[in-house]
């Protein structure tokens, strides 16, 4: 195949310490480092395994290894790679070299407005109620707007223990299906008080219909049970937004039509992340610029990131260097 080579490597990023929800705890995040190369310019896309697919970063690494070239035009990946973190990492290095080759940057070719800095969720990992509220104490006076992970049992008193951690602070939650075979109602209900504005993930990804007939008074979003634009149908109904996220979705490409598609459905948009770099969240970046809820932390959640990526003020992002990625 002629076009453009590939070259990939597995990295080890630990995090700052650990990062837990309902699935576990992380004390590190492996991501794939690809580069895509042509006529001595090289671009670069970072992504990480989805782990509840059963996706590994040396099992992503080989497929990309195994595929070794792919053609110019980023529209024909997906007929050469599946949805998935491997396609997310050739994908958004095909944007970079095509923006470092061109001198046009990627939200230009994307065409998107000049990107702006946006407001990310800071998250509070799972744990017992006054761990988390301590923690929200902490991170409460710097990150106006919070994520909490939840587990089932016990959540109203998580969320009323955040609350009291960081009073002024926007709260949104996610369940991580864990509310499978719960009053979701009855649960959503509990928490208006508390001032939570959105709901992920209530219920497990392909029990989507547990939710017909459920009147939310929290606007419920779709994380597992939203890969891709293939996914659009079962959702729209049963929640009121989605989650973007590229390593699940397969890359920008990908990425900005389900947002286009969605957004036509009347869903509204939130954009997220794994765990991963600056280099991680950078295409994403230009997605959040037209999504209501930002959740690209991953960086914050690291013990270190890479040189020149995010320049984070509380929860307010900008790149460092504009030309950090697709610029």
């Amino acid at each position: 195949m002629s076009g453009i080579r590939l070259t990939a490597r597995v990295e080890r990023w630990p995090v700052a310490g650990a990062f837990t929800i309902s699935r576990g705890a992380k004390t590190h995040v492996d991501t794939l480092l690809v580069e895509a190369a042509a006529e001595g310019v090289v671009g670069r896309g970072e992504a990480t395994a989805i782990y509840y697919h059963g996706e590994t970063a040396e099992q992503i690494e080989q497929i990309v290894t195994a595929l070794g070239m792919v053609p110019e035009d980023r529209s024909l990946l997906r007929n050469i790679l599946g949805k998935g973190a491997a396609r997310n990492a050739v994908d958004c290095a095909l944007w970079d070299l095509d923006a470092k080759r061109s001198g046009r940057p990627a939200w230009r070719a994307a065409g998107l407005e000049l990107p702006h800095a946006v407001t990310t969720a800071f998250t509070i990992s799972l744990g017992d109620p006054e761990r988390m509220e301590a923690d929200a104490r902490k991170a409460g006076g710097r990150y106006p707007l919070l994520k909490l992970k939840l587990a089932g049992e016990g959540d109203i008193e998580r969320v009323a223990a955040v609350r009291r951690g960081a009073p002024e602070a926007r709260l949104i939650v996610d369940a991580n299906e864990a509310w499978t075979g719960r009053d979701v109602e009855a649960e959503a209900t509990a928490l208006v008080r508390y001032g939570v504005e959105l709901i992920e993930q209530p219920v497990k990804a392909g029990q989507d219909h547990l939710l017909d007939g459920v009147t939310s008074p929290i606007p419920l979003c779709a994380d597992e049970s939203c890969q891709d634009r293939s996914d659009l149908a079962r959702c729209i109904g049963r929640y009121e937004a989605i989650n973007i996220k590229l390593d699940k979705a397969g890359g920008l490409t990908e990425g900005l039509a389900l947002a286009a598609e969605a957004r036509a459905a009347g869903l509204e948009i939130m954009v997220g992340c794994m765990l991963s770099t600056s280099l991680g969240v950078a295409p994403a970046f230009l997605l959040a610029q037209q999504a209501r809820w930002v959740d690209l932390d991953g960086p914050l959640l690291l013990a270190k990131d890479r040189p020149g990526g995010f320049r984070f003020d509380g929860g307010t992002m900008m790149p460092h260097d504009p030309g950090f990625w697709g610029g």
